[in-house]
């Protein structure tokens, strides 16, 4: 058992290397993991469950008491990085429909992928998925009006599908694991939770694998004006987690929330914003979206290994700030 954990660990130290090897492998042999499509909503369920042992309802309940860490990352991630992409897309591309696929790569919800690295990282799960639920619930309402008012395009966002996706994906396993947690007074997050780490980095590792064949065509397809696309693309990621920890910083939350604050800042749900490029655009549209799969990971792994450091000395100050008001209150 012992090596089985130490092995889910050691993905975890080292997912700046076996990001980008997924990634490789998506985009280069797609046929070796498209079968593993249908599989992913489960897979997430699956993570989202092991991930949220972690919680309880204490958590919860303070989450929503104390929400300004919960507006602000969705106001980042909902408000000002489309509004971001509209005003420097504009001034880069002279294309609508480029502009218009930009936009929509920043307007959708905030990646369920975000409780995966979330949980990495140890963070604050309860605030991430207040975050990943409320911007969920209300992109069928965002989107649609964000792409009005900044492009004059109009799309119709099935609310249904993706609120019912969410519930499999995020709620139920959420909530169940919670109560879990709670109904065993702890024992969910010391002894089940880590036992089945391992497993979900495993499956981490698949996700990110199969979600990137959907770049294939793109990537053995490039032309000048996609290579410039994905260079934008790159630098529109790489702020979101910028502006997170700004956020966080000037929040001054502790060490959990601040890494659910970044993560959920950067991290996109590229499959529903391709669903509505593909359905209401032309291809040019999609290739901005998909290429989020792309950045989405790699940024994950690459911020989370640069703030990894940050985050360590976030903790030790913590644990010497509880140590000094125990020695207060003994006094």
């Amino acid at each position: 058992m012992d090596r089985w954990m130490a092995f889910g660990s050691f993905i975890a130290r080292h997912m700046i290397v076996i990001v980008p090897a997924c990634l490789v492998c998506g985009i280069c042999f797609p046929w070796l993991f498209q079968g593993f499509v249908p599989f992913v909503s489960p897979i997430f369920a699956f993570i989202t469950f092991q991930g949220s042992l972690t919680n309880d309802f204490s958590n919860l309940k303070n989450t929503f008491t104390h929400p300004l860490p919960m507006f602000v990352a969705i106001g980042i991630s909902q408000l000002a990085m489309p509004l971001l992409a509209w005003l420097v897309g504009s001034l880069f591309f002279s294309d609508p429909n480029v502009v218009c696929g930009i936009v929509l790569e920043y307007c959708v919800p905030i990646a369920v992928t975000s409780t995966m690295w979330v949980s990495i990282y140890a963070g604050d799960m309860a605030l991430t998925l207040g975050i990943l639920l409320i911007s969920t619930c209300i992109a069928p309402f965002t989107i649609p009006a964000t792409l009005q008012l900044l492009l004059g395009a109009t799309v119709t966002v099935d609310a249904r599908a993706m609120i019912l996706q969410m519930l499999f994906m995020v709620a139920i396993p959420a909530l169940l694991a919670t109560w879990l947690n709670d109904r065993t007074k702890g024992a969910a997050r010391t002894y089940l939770s880590p036992r089945l780490m391992p497993a979900a980095r495993i499956l981490t590792v698949l996700v990110i694998t199969t979600n990137s064949t959907s770049l294939s065509t793109f990537f053995f397809n490039l032309t000048p004006e996609l290579i410039g696309i994905l260079f934008f693309i790159a630098a529109m990621a790489a702020s979101g987690y910028l502006w997170g920890y700004l956020a966080a910083g000037a929040l001054h939350v502790r060490r959990a929330q601040a890494v659910s604050i970044i993560f959920c800042s950067a991290l996109r749900n590229i499959a529903a914003g391709a669903i509505i490029a593909q359905t209401y655009f032309p291809p040019i549209t999609v290739f901005p979206v998909q290429t989020g799969t792309l950045f989405n990971q790699f940024f994950a792994a690459l911020f989370g290994k640069l703030l990894g450091p940050h985050f360590e000395q976030m903790q030790v100050a913590e644990v010497r700030e509880a140590a000094a008001q125990h020695e207060a209150t003994r006094r």
